[in-house]
């Protein structure tokens, strides 16, 4: 007996609602920051609308292919270890850095870690897996393709941590970062920070990622879902660098989609 497509259509039906949900959404934060826009309500309501979106569709997105059930398994495993990793930052420095969250991140959970926190890190690391996918896909069948997946995947968050600190401190006042005795930094943050994003990712993967992996032998179509979701978010850090006269940063946020798009495009037609 063949299965019902129905709970299949059900889910493609959620995806695509939640995809024009977070398009309206990206849009209504493009207007506000750029066009100086005053909404009612309290400040800051468009971009938590907008990550708890994302959120939503990169995990619709996934449960195309994999049973729910995993997929937010996989999400709450990246969401608990991703918040321990940040608040022992803001506790003790360690390892991202000194530095402290301001009021724009958002109500404190336990007076020590930002709600957005978590939902940032499965944004982050599911959508980075996923663009890492796409790039590796030609390389699938090859007997080390999980470690290539992973470490990839470390390097595409160290990229868009990259790209989203000066967008995260210059634009939004998320965080500050406090001096460090090292006097080289990026856009005011410490270089052990982006480094730190990409160790504390490999960390994260090895508990996540037996969750994520398709038991289905059958090929499937590739998925740019992550992709446009990875590269959307890039080109809001970029404009904001831009607008804010950053151009070392606008310029690398630039050369990170354009190099980060060409390998996925072309790893997903292959």
């Amino acid at each position: 007996m063949q299965p019902s497509p129905r709970p299949e259509k059900t889910k493609a039906g959620i995806h695509r609602l939640l995809v024009v949900l977070l398009a309206a959404a990206f849009g209504l934060v493009l207007a506000v920051d750029n066009l100086a826009l005053t909404l009612p309500g309290p400040a800051g309501w468009p971009a938590a609308l907008l990550l708890l979106l994302a959120v939503a569709g990169t995990i619709a997105a996934l449960a195309r292919h994999l049973p729910l059930q995993n997929v937010l398994l996989a999400a709450l495993i990246i969401a608990l270890l991703g918040a321990a990793a940040h608040t022992l930052g803001a506790i003790s420095g360690i390892p991202f850095g000194p530095f402290l969250f301001g009021a724009e991140a958002g109500p404190q959970l336990f007076k020590t870690l930002p709600w957005p926190v978590p939902l940032l890190w499965v944004l982050i690391l599911l959508n980075s897996r996923g663009v890492a996918r796409l790039i590796l896909r030609p390389w699938r069948k090859v007997r080390n393709y999980g470690f290539w997946l992973i470490g990839l995947t470390a390097l595409l968050a160290l990229l868009f941590d990259l790209a989203f600190d000066p967008f995260a401190v210059r634009e939004k006042h998320y965080w500050i970062w406090l001096p460090t005795r090292f006097p080289v930094t990026w856009q005011g943050a410490p270089l052990m920070n982006f480094f730190s994003w990409a160790a504390v990712s490999l960390l994260i993967l090895a508990f996540a990622t037996p969750a994520l992996i398709n038991k289905n032998p059958h090929r499937r179509s590739p998925d740019f879902h992550p992709l446009v979701v990875w590269l959307g978010a890039i080109l809001l850090f970029g404009i904001a660098a831009a607008r804010h006269e950053m151009w070392p940063a606008a310029a690398l946020d630039g050369a990170i989609a354009v190099v980060t798009a060409t390998f996925a495009i072309r790893g997903g037609r292959w």
